[in-house]
């Protein structure tokens, strides 16, 4: 069973600049996540761009 979720908020990755979606676990601190992921994370952290 395929199940899409269309109306979730998105935003841009600062890193990669890839859009990305929603998700559960980020439910509370939605308004403070910046990254797609781990790995976009730990590279910014490399370059001195993150907080």
């Amino acid at each position: 069973m395929t199940h899409r979720k269309p109306h979730l908020p998105t935003k841009t990755c600062v890193v990669c600049q890839r859009p990305f979606a929603w998700r559960k676990k980020w439910a509370r601190d939605w308004d403070q996540v910046k990254y797609c992921s781990d790995r976009c994370r730990t590279s910014a952290r490399g370059k001195g761009d993150a907080a």
